[in-house]
């Protein structure tokens, strides 16, 4: 069983950088594909960014692009979640999940929560303004 745990959650100002850190034990990391939820207050769940198995391919949901970056390290079986520029409306519940589903070859990245099989249990991002 797979079990990812986030942290580096917390409270910060507009315009303030937060890194998000997602630890993984169980199965093989390197065989996982990865990515990073978000869910605001009265809000559905949204996908925030994707990582392939290699860490080579990336793709990023439109209100994040330039402003995070998602990076892995899979001798640390860890994923990372840099958050820059942060805004308002990035105040979320911040969830990692993974997927054993390889798309390598495709222009497709996995951005649906059921398209992933292992999650997290969240961390809080509060961006006061």
């Amino acid at each position: 069983q797979v079990q990812l745990v986030e942290s580096g959650g917390g409270l910060v100002q507009t315009g303030g950088s937060l890194r998000l850190s997602c630890a993984a034990s169980g199965g093989t990391f390197r065989s996982f594909g990865l990515g990073w939820f978000r869910q605001a207050p009265g809000k559905e769940r949204e996908f925030v960014v994707a990582i392939r198995q290699s860490g080579v391919r990336t793709y990023y949901a439109d209100p994040v692009k330039g402003r995070f970056t998602i990076s892995r390290d899979n001798a640390k079986n860890t994923v990372y979640l840099q958050m820059n520029s942060l805004k308002p409306e990035d105040t979320a519940v911040y969830y990692c999940a993974a997927t054993p589903r390889y798309y390598s070859g495709t222009n497709y990245y996995p951005q649906r929560t059921d398209e992933y099989d292992y999650w997290g249990q969240g961390t809080q991002i509060t961006v006061s303004s």
